[in-house]
């Protein structure tokens, strides 16, 4: 169906509205960055909110736009010569998430789309709400029930996700990697009703959220990583200090906000001075949720960085920056990031609409 600009800006307008799109009234942060010249321990890529579905309905949706972004990351990493792993934030098998570790999906979504070369390398990986509806991870308290878990570093053939949080320290890099299930407290109202458990679900995703701020305060006190990558599958706008809580309440409206204090997990009120704090080198924050790839719609982080990277090119588009960031750990202890966006035409040119 041929699509003219304004129905197109109207259609991810729309899609925009309806995911929760929340501006901050503070500018993003600016990326970090080493001195001229500085040269460069090794890189990584970023990315999420990529499953796409041909079979969903409702939704602007392009398989080929998703295609477009996986070629580009394997360019990059054919150019770069040194990516050692790939943070993904979720949202990885629209709608409903992967069943097994036989589901079809891992091929159809994953296998197929990105090359052997940016399956080389490890996927950091963390739940999104999208991938918890049909996954057992979210009637079972057994983390080794789910679907998209799985220990084995080497295991190249699913992403690396050894339980529902976790880290990874890099010290080649210097570096520390920090993954956060944070469901229960950003969506749990859009997420555990789509499940067959819905109260189990719930129950299961509050051990999750108390057991990744348990995990997040204690690399607080025991890293000694000069740089941070932190990421769960929502960005920071969502969080208490971002997130305006005298707006009425919308169904996009972050979960926590509708609970008591007594419900949140120690250290959750205080997040985001946490991965603001100046003493550390360098933290760098990433999120999805929202189909995008900006630092104008997060909150300020300053004097670290921050992203949205949910433009993953998969099952709708909120905006036209589709692609990933990558980042490069530099010598000095800092990290520069960057987007790397394709061309949004050629995204649109294999854009059905369903209605």
């Amino acid at each position: 169906m041929g699509l003219n600009a304004a129905v197109v800006s109207l259609l991810l307008a729309l899609a925009c509205w309806l995911q929760g799109c929340s501006v901050s009234d503070t500018p993003s942060s600016p990326d970090t960055v080493g001195d001229a010249g500085e040269s460069r321990r090794g890189s990584f890529l970023v990315i999420g909110d990529w499953g796409w579905d041909p079979n969903a309905h409702g939704n602007i949706k392009s398989t080929h736009c998703q295609q477009l972004v996986a070629d580009v990351m394997h360019e990059q990493m054919e150019k770069l010569g040194d990516v050692q792993f790939i943070v993904n934030v979720g949202d990885s098998f629209y709608p409903d998430g992967v069943r097994n570790k036989s589901d079809p999906q891992w091929d159809e979504k994953w296998r197929q789309i990105y090359s052997p070369l940016v399956r080389s390398v490890p996927w950091y990986s963390v739940y999104g709400n999208h991938d918890l509806h049909a996954d057992p991870c979210a009637c079972s308290e057994d983390a080794d029930a789910c679907a998209q878990v799985n220990a084995d570093i080497t295991n190249l053939d699913y992403f690396y996700m050894p339980d529902t949080s976790f880290y990874q320290v890099l010290p080649e890099l210097d570096t520390e990697v920090i993954i956060l299930d944070t469901n229960y407290l950003m969506w749990l109202n859009m997420t555990c009703p789509h499940t067959p458990c819905p109260e189990l679900c719930s129950a299961n995703l509050k051990k999750r959220a108390f057991k990744a701020f348990e995990l997040f305060q204690e690399r607080i006190a025991r890293s000694t990583a000069r740089n941070w990558v932190v990421a769960s599958h929502y960005p920071t706008d969502y969080f208490p200090g971002a997130w305006n809580t005298s707006e009425p309440i919308k169904p996009w409206t972050p979960s926590w906000v509708r609970m008591g204090a007594s419900e949140w997990p120690s250290g959750f009120p205080e997040f985001l001075s946490a991965i603001s704090n100046a003493s550390r080198s360098s933290i760098t924050y990433f999120g999805g949720h929202r189909h995008n790839v900006d630092q104008r719609t997060v909150f300020n982080t300053t004097p670290h960085s921050n992203w949205l990277s949910g433009g993953g090119g998969g099952w709708s588009t909120d905006g036209e920056e589709q692609g990933f960031v990558l980042g490069e750990i530099l010598d000095g202890g800092q990290v520069r990031t960057s987007a790397i966006i394709v061309n949004f035409t050629d995204c649109l040119q294999a854009v059905d609409v369903v209605v």
